[in-house]
């Protein structure tokens, strides 16, 4: 299963991006879906969490500023982030679970860049 995100980019403190991840619409309302970051020399960590009920977690780093949403329809996950901050510069991945399994990661993207900086 192929994820394609996007959306990524470089932004200023306090702006806002919108990241998609596009799977294959007739599988994807079937998934549990995740967005991940990761910093070179630090450890992946968890963003945001959807699962097929539209359920959503958050790492506490990000909570009331990001927000998971998904599009069955359309086969695509979101991830909007508002109020920016230079510590959420990162590759941002989105990840699939099959079966709403989300304490596993089927399949990954290849990752978006987001840099915040002045």
């Amino acid at each position: 299963v192929q994820l394609v995100e996007s959306g990524g980019g470089l932004v200023q403190p306090g702006g806002s991006l919108r990241l998609s991840c596009a799977a294959p619409v007739v599988t994807f309302a079937g998934y549990c879906m995740k967005w991940f970051r990761q910093v070179p020399g630090k450890e992946r960590e968890g963003v945001a969490t959807i699962d097929v009920y539209e359920d959503t977690t958050y790492a506490e780093s990000v909570k009331g500023r990001f927000t998971v949403s998904r599009d069955n329809a359309k086969g695509i996950l979101y991830l909007q982030m508002n109020a920016l901050k230079p510590e959420d510069t990162a590759m941002y991945y989105c990840a699939a679970a099959r079966n709403n399994y989300c304490s596993r990661s089927d399949y990954w993207g290849q990752g978006t860049q987001v840099t915040v900086s002045a």
